[in-house]
């Protein structure tokens, strides 16, 4: 492909943003021709910072954009999770290949629709799981297929949301009900989900879980305690570590997060929205806590633990017939324990840490370069992974939460044929 991918962008938050700006940084391979967004602060951070010319055009609503004939080659979707399955669809049926946020969608149905639709179409889909093209989890892969530690028996993969991500996103946030959003499962981990798929590289056959929410709850709020964190007098203040004063406008904790563009909107929001209210009096239905166990083909095994009560990271151990892997995500290097030398092996992740750039470990950045070669039919990676094997991890988690809260354990290939899907 000569000419550079015309992009339209549905959605410019966070995601919608962070993915325009690698994109807008790659002037030969892609240009930005549309953009959908009703904020128009989002607007205009996006017009100013990824330098978007006259000719771009706005609106206001993904129906506006695609109500429009097909003037892209591909929609960049990064809605939230309720506004993925309607503009992908309507998309698909305009002839676009897309760049999809995870989760895929909502329900099970919804996911395989989009790839079914996707298939009759003959349009590509490709779901941001970031995971994929990590440094980290690139070399993770190299040493698997290398043989190095034999074959794969068990995995046991950990993610730690970090207790005031987890405040802000599934308390107090946007993901705080499952009702309106998606599970957390498949809200924030189906990363992981694929990872492991990915990594293990066999049909998962059963799947069980079991999760609670039992700490950001009413009955464990300190005595005396108000409702709205903003309005004060509370006795335990001074050592909450979700205090929102500290937390969003004095940002002593130095995070990412925050509920305002500017000190002004903060404080407004603090008083008016959740993001103000006490973390055990904040109407969400979460899970703080979750396990997920695996088994598949062939008999290999996985576990996965996702829980707010830590400082957040990722963790994996993986365990060969000829030795066993582990890491954490942050981490330099990636050990190798052999079994016929006895000797533990570091295996640096990449050759200096300046050549991890950007969000997710580097996900970011690497998903939208190789996003280019999938794109234009000249890919010869492993990271990149259709709609078809996107929607199988999802339908795990689906599978998984069907097990939580029947307390069963949940044939997949049965769970997949019941919602009209066989693996293609």
């Amino acid at each position: 492909m000569n000419q550079p991918i015309k992009v339209i962008v549905i959605g410019a938050g966070n995601r919608g943003f962070m993915y325009s700006l690698y994109i807008n940084a790659m002037k030969k391979q892609y240009q930005i021709v549309g953009v959908a967004e009703p904020n128009p602060v989002l607007k205009e951070r996006m017009r100013t910072r990824c330098e978007l010319g006259e000719d771009v055009e706005f609106f206001d609503s993904w129906e506006e954009i695609l109500a429009k004939p097909k003037f892209a080659d591909l929609a960049l979707i990064a809605t939230m999770d309720e506004l993925h399955y309607a503009p992908a669809m309507k998309a698909i049926e305009q002839g676009y290949n897309i760049l999809l946020e995870k989760p895929v969608a909502q329900t099970a149905e919804e996911c395989v629709d989009i790839a079914n639709a996707a298939a009759e179409k003959g349009v590509k889909v490709l779901v941001c799981h970031v995971l994929r093209y990590t440094p980290f989890f690139r070399r993770v892969k190299q040493i698997l297929m290398d043989g190095t530690i034999g074959d794969i028996m068990s995995i046991d993969h950990v993610e730690g949301i970090g207790n005031l991500h987890f405040s802000h996103s599934y308390v107090r946030g946007k993901w705080h009900s499952e009702k309106e959003t998606t599970p957390m499962l498949l809200a924030k981990s189906c990363h992981d989900l694929d990872i492991i798929q990915w990594l293990v590289d066999r049909p998962c056959k059963k799947v069980q879980s079991f999760g609670h929410l039992t700490h950001f709850r009413p009955e464990n709020a300190p005595e005396g305690s108000p409702v709205r964190c903003y309005e004060g007098n509370c006795p335990v203040a001074d050592t909450c570590p979700y205090e929102c004063v500290r937390l969003y406008v004095e940002k002593t904790h130095k995070k990412w997060f925050a509920c305002g563009f500017n000190k002004e909107e903060t404080i407004k929001n603090l008083k008016n929205t959740d993001y103000g209210l006490c973390v055990y009096h904040a109407n969400n239905d979460v899970l703080d806590h979750q396990v997920v166990n695996m088994e598949f083909e062939g008999g290999v095994t996985a576990s996965f633990s996702v829980n707010a009560f830590n400082e957040g990271g990722r963790y994996i151990r993986i365990y060969g017939t000829k030795g066993e892997l582990y890491a954490h995500l942050r981490d330099p290097e990636i050990m190798v324990y052999t079994y016929e030398d006895m000797e533990r092996h570091k295996i640096p992740v990449v050759e200096t840490r300046e050549d991890i750039k950007g969000g997710h470990g580097g996900g970011d950045a690497g998903l939208i370069m190789e996003l280019y070669q999938y794109m234009s039919d000249c890919y010869n990676g492993v990271c990149a992974a259709d709609i078809d094997v996107s929607v199988r991890n999802h339908l795990i988690g689906f599978a998984a939460e069907k097990s939580r809260h029947e307390g069963s354990v949940v044939d997949v290939t049965q769970f997949c044929k019941d919602n009209d899907y066989v693996n293609k």
